[in-house]
């Protein structure tokens, strides 16, 4: 009797054993789960995240907001901000942004003679790459105005030309709701404008970076070969 009365107690705890191991097996599997929902879904599609008028006493934050919401843009920088900020084109690369060329002083270039044009690309292209941003191989005309002169120097230095499809419209005190509201807009393969020291711009960016996942879309890097948004090299 005693012996019948000991299995059935050695059962017992040989079953609470195998419940309490599939149980633990289960509260592992069930803290997983938060890990796996915020792995990023996979990219349905890129965009192009710009920011023009850099570098400046903004940059630090704004690299910072976007490295805290994962996202990479291109960095339209103007060559004597990049002259006077080269710890902060560093920065920039660091962070892993990509640096492009916004002219020397942000001129009305069609206004200007080829010579003026050809100096305003050149010494960009020289200050970007002394402070630590590599050779631009991306160029945006200020105010987004081009014509054939621009157009012909910024070939001349192996420069691919960047409007934008979508303008937050940060430049002239857009709300942080209407600048994450215009970044709603973009499609795969577009581009946005933004601008290195807007507060409301920094202020979008978490949003943006929540809108544009929900949407499947990635920030990537502009192609020099097609000017549009694509998967980052």
């Amino acid at each position: 009797m005693g012996t019948g009365t000991r299995h059935p107690s050695r059962s017992l705890v040989v079953r609470l054993a195998v419940v309490a191991t599939a149980a633990a097996g289960t509260l592992s599997a069930h803290a997983a789960t938060p890990a796996q929902a915020a792995a990023p879904a996979a990219c349905n599609g890129y965009v192009g995240l710009t920011f023009d008028d850099g570098p400046s006493g903004s940059t630090s934050a704004l690299l910072d907001a976007l490295k805290q919401n994962g996202l990479r843009a291109t960095m339209f920088n103007e060559g004597q901000y990049a002259a006077a900020n080269p710890s902060q084109v560093r920065a920039q690369v660091t962070a892993g942004m990509w640096v492009a060329n916004h002219s020397y002083t942000h001129p009305h270039l069609t206004q200007q003679s080829q010579a003026q044009v050809d100096s305003e690309i050149s010494r960009t292209q020289t200050a970007i790459a002394n402070a630590g941003g590599g050779t631009p191989k991306l160029f945006r005309p200020p105010y987004g105005e081009t014509n054939a002169t621009v157009k012909s120097v910024a070939a001349k230095y192996g420069l691919t030309q960047i409007i934008w499809d979508v303008d937050s419209q940060d430049w002239n005190n857009a709300s942080t709701d209407a600048i994450v509201q215009a970044a709603g807009r973009l499609t795969n393969g577009q581009i946005i404008l933004m601008h290195d020291w807007p507060a409301n711009t920094r202020a979008a960016i978490p949003r943006i970076a929540q809108g544009l996942a929900g949407r499947g879309l990635c920030a990537g890097m502009i192609s020099p070969q097609t000017g549009r948004a694509v998967a980052p090299a």
